[in-house]
């Protein structure tokens, strides 16, 4: 008997630590994604000019395209700075937005102040079963050294060059 492992159901787990107070690094992670989030990764029909964060339980999670749309790609379930975020990732495996909150996965972020002054993001990405047929094609591509790993890296290096004083 062949047991068939379904991946989908196994959450994508990804981990940095920067040197910054948790509340700094919770603070670019959410309010200053524009600085870090690249150009390249967005779901609108125009390329995209900014990514925004909307900080509270049910703000949104969208992107302005240039030619003066918006493009929604998610919203806050759990808004608990320094600590704590969780966005529905309202982006189906085709890459379109997914309106129904039940037909999303969710990206949950812990942010762990450490003794020696750095925070250890912990970034876990989940609930990609409820993609249905969809969901291994979404959680390979989000495991993907340019998905969260590569964003993780983008944001490290921003709270690196915002330490070195290059805002």
């Amino acid at each position: 008997m062949t047991t068939e492992v379904q991946t989908s159901h196994t959450p994508v787990r990804k981990s940095v630590t920067v040197k910054a107070p948790a509340e700094r690094a919770f603070r670019i992670f959410t309010e200053g994604i524009d600085t870090w989030w690249p150009r390249s990764h967005h779901i609108g029909k125009a390329l995209m000019r900014k990514t925004v964060i909307e900080g509270r339980v049910g703000g949104r999670c969208y992107s302005e395209q240039v030619d003066d749309t918006e493009c929604d790609w998610g919203s806050i379930l759990v808004w608990d700075p320094p600590r704590r975020l969780v966005i529905a990732w309202q982006i189906s495996p085709n890459w379109q937005y997914e309106p129904e909150l039940a037909k999303s996965s969710e990206v949950e972020v812990w942010f762990t102040p450490e003794p020696d002054g750095t925070t250890r993001v912990d970034l876990e990405h989940h609930h990609f079963e409820r993609y249905g047929p969809g969901a291994d094609t979404m959680r390979t591509a989000v495991d993907d050294p340019e998905g969260w790993s590569g964003l993780l890296r983008h944001f490290a290096a921003r709270v690196a060059q915002q330490d070195a004083g290059n805002d």
